[in-house]
This record gives C-alpha cells, structure tokens and sequence, in this order.
C-alpha cells in the first residue's frame, strides 16, 4: 500500500467521522450528556462547528487544495488533544480516552503529510 493510498484512506476515515460527529452535536442527546459530564456544556454547539468545518476542509482539500487539507487536520488535531486532556482531566478510562487520542495521533499524520505537500 503506497502512502498516498494511506493518506487517501485515513482522509476519508477522518472526514466522515468528524463530519458525522460533528451533526451528532446537534442531535444526539447523548452527545448533549456527555458535553455536561465533561463540564462543558456551553462547548457543545462550538464543538460541533469546528468538527463539520474540519471534516469537510479536510474531504475538500484532499482532492481540491492541499492548504486546506493542512489546516483542516492541524485544527482536528488541536481539538482531539484538548478532547483528550479534557477526558484525563475527569478520570476516563483508556477506553474512553482512546478515540480522542487515536484521531490526535491520525490528524498529526495527515497535518504533516500536507505540510510537506505544500512545500513541494
């Protein structure tokens, strides 16, 4: 499998789930739940916004605009790390904690990948 297969793949993994996570805000009542579990419920709508905006930059920009790609998974990956603080911060378990980690770690890899695009 080439590297532009594995940044194709995870692009899209990424961007449908954020995409799909980010509608979630604004429908799901568990979502709703956990946002006020978190202490965070006032974050909730804004959280939601900025997970539409980067799965949509980072579909876009894989195919149209590799700026927009890079932007899309830096700003997912500061949202899933501060995610991830926010689930250390109130004593989730690995489990809980994982995904957050798991799509910091995807967007980084993708956040470089373009970063190196641009510079070509």
């Amino acid at each position: 499998m080439t590297n532009t297969t594995i940044v194709l793949i995870l692009s899209l993994i990424s961007g449908v789930s954020f995409i799909y996570y980010g509608l979630s805000c604004f429908k799901s009542k568990r979502i709703k739940l956990e946002f006020e579990r978190y202490g965070l419920p006032h974050r909730r709508v804004l959280t939601g916004v900025l997970q539409l905006l980067g799965g949509t930059g980072l579909l876009l920009g894989l195919y149209m605009l590799p700026a927009l790609a890079f932007a899309a998974s830096l700003g997912l990956t500061i949202l899933m790390f501060l995610g991830f603080s926010v689930r250390l911060k109130i004593k989730d378990g690995f489990l809980e904690s994982a995904p957050s980690l798991i799509f910091a770690i995807l967007n980084l890899y993708l956040c470089i990948h373009f970063f190196q695009m641009m510079r070509l």
